[in-house]
């Protein structure tokens, strides 16, 4: 049942950045999350706040027409109120009939505060992208335009 719950969470997270409900987001993250995605981006992992992480992720994905996030084959570690969880994630992203997609596995996890599951550490284990490669700045030159 836990293992549902936590499933869920992560669920919530990347269905609400799909339908940019940035509100909902933030409702399925801690105070502060460790973020990593610098197996594709390079750099190195930050701590932020949901509103931090939003507000980044709401700069960029909005230049495309839709994205579609799947995530599926979850593995679920349970340690009391901690859990740590591996799965399996692609995200294409898609402006007109182009798609630019991404492939890889993340590492989650996870703590139960006040009942309900929040998501602590979130990790991109980077494979591969396909697809037209130019579509994310393709995406940052439409908001651009929007924007001034």
């Amino acid at each position: 049942m836990e293992g549902n719950k936590i499933i869920q969470a992560i669920t919530i997270l990347f269905k609400s950045v799909d339908a940019r409900d940035w509100k909902s987001v933030q409702s399925v993250m801690a105070e502060n999350v460790l973020l990593d995605y610098t197996s594709m981006v390079g750099g190195e992992p930050s701590v932020q706040t949901p509103e931090q992480i939003t507000n980044t992720w709401a700069c960029f994905l909005p230049g495309f027409d839709s994205t579609n996030h799947q995530v599926s084959e979850f593995r679920v570690k349970l340690h009391g109120s901690q859990a740590d969880v591996d799965y399996v994630g692609k995200a294409d992203h898609f402006i007109d009939d182009e798609v630019w997609t991404i492939s890889g596995t993340y590492h989650s996890s996870l703590e139960k505060q006040n009942g309900t599951w929040l998501v602590t550490h979130l990790k991109l284990n980077y494979d591969k992208q396909t697809g037209n490669l130019y579509l994310p700045q393709k995406a940052k030159d439409r908001l651009k335009k929007l924007q001034s």
